[in-house]
């Protein structure tokens, strides 16, 4: 681990920029304060960096090492999960309800919630640019799971995720790597290892070749498109 640094401060519409995450701590926190504008927020994924922080604190940007990732190869789905999958118990949609899935990705979280207002306004922004996506899983009318996140060329860094019935989460995260790396994208970021996305396939990998990844993914295409 190397020895912790004092994160950068930045005053809000500074011009573009956050120290090097090879040279940040384990942590990674990197710098505080700037803005969410659409640009600094581009800025940060397309340098391995994402925004993370609590109410009544200015925003607090971080690049931690190790970094999480999923892909296709690793992926890995039960007989049980696949059997869901392949049942009509739920749909999945893309892009149909970005808005919807971020306040519920926010709701009722035992160790409170980074989803602030100012933090679904600025994501619903980029999603209203293409920048940002969404997958829905619904049961009949109702939404019961999925999950957002922001792609940048062939790199998508998902946020959150939330279910409301049983296996909803997994539908939207399995359909998530599937169908994005089908549609080009390269390199499917989770930020951070759980047990639940272990259990999934999700692994770590170092943050020098998370970033290495990043810039290389970040420089082609994906052809996400809509839904």
């Amino acid at each position: 681990m190397r020895v912790r640094k004092k994160p950068q401060f930045i005053l809000p519409g500074a011009p573009l920029g956050f120290p090097d995450p090879n040279l940040a701590d384990d942590e990674g926190l990197l710098a505080i304060g700037g803005d969410l504008s659409p640009e600094r927020l581009l800025f940060a994924y397309e340098h391995g960096i994402f925004p993370w922080y609590d109410e009544g604190l200015p925003p607090m940007w971080w690049s931690p090492n190790p970094r999480t990732v999923m892909d296709v190869d690793h992926l890995h789905v039960s007989r049980s999960l696949r059997r869901v999958l392949r049942s009509t118990r739920f749909s999945v949609s893309f892009d149909r309800a970005f808005r919807d899935v971020i306040l519920e990705c926010g709701r009722e979280r035992d160790e409170g919630t980074w989803i602030l207002p100012e933090m679904v306004e600025a994501y619903c922004q980029l999603h209203e640019l293409g920048h940002a996506h969404s997958v829905e899983v619904w049961q009949g009318e109702r939404l019961v799971g999925g999950l957002y996140g922001v792609q940048r060329g062939a790199l998508f860094a998902a946020e959150s995720m939330f279910h409301r019935e049983r296996d909803a989460s997994k539908v939207a995260l399995v359909t998530a790597v599937e169908s994005l790396f089908a549609a080009g994208i390269e390199l499917f970021d989770v930020q951070f290892l759980t047990a639940h996305l272990e259990s999934l396939g999700a692994y770590e990998i170092p943050r020098v070749r998370y970033l290495e990844l990043v810039s290389a993914a970040v420089k082609r295409g994906a052809d996400v498109g809509r839904s």
